[in-house]
């Protein structure tokens, strides 16, 4: 029950991660068209995590993994979203640091699983 709480909170980071970009992108850029949903997401994500915050204490860790799904989050959309509009420049090097990042998440959800079936 413990990973699955885990899960939620890395799941809840990257949702985070991305409706906070598509929120300044839906905001201030001419290129991609507004939209209310990036801002209700970005609403929703944050109150859930800060009530895991208060309700819950978080294992040794898991706020690192979660700082990088949140960023993980961040360079998705902004691949996506330039992946989308070629006007606003290339999608290679969030491309890059998302595949990266997301090796780099998986071989610390790993190391923790080894450490908690020791």
């Amino acid at each position: 029950m413990k990973q699955l709480q885990d899960r939620g909170t890395l799941g809840l980071a990257l949702i985070a991660g991305l409706a906070i970009n598509g929120t300044v992108a839906a905001l201030f850029s001419s290129v991609v068209p507004f939209s209310i949903f990036p801002i209700i997401t970005l609403v929703l994500a944050v109150y859930c995590l800060h009530q895991r915050y208060q309700n819950r204490t978080m294992p040794v860790g898991l706020p690192g993994i979660a700082a990088a799904c949140f960023i993980l989050g961040v360079l998705l959309y902004s691949a996506v979203v330039r992946a989308e509009y070629p006007a606003i420049g290339s999608n290679f090097l969030p491309a890059v640091l998302s595949v990266a990042l997301l090796f780099w998440i998986g071989a610390k959800i790993r190391a923790r699983k080894t450490q908690v079936t020791e």
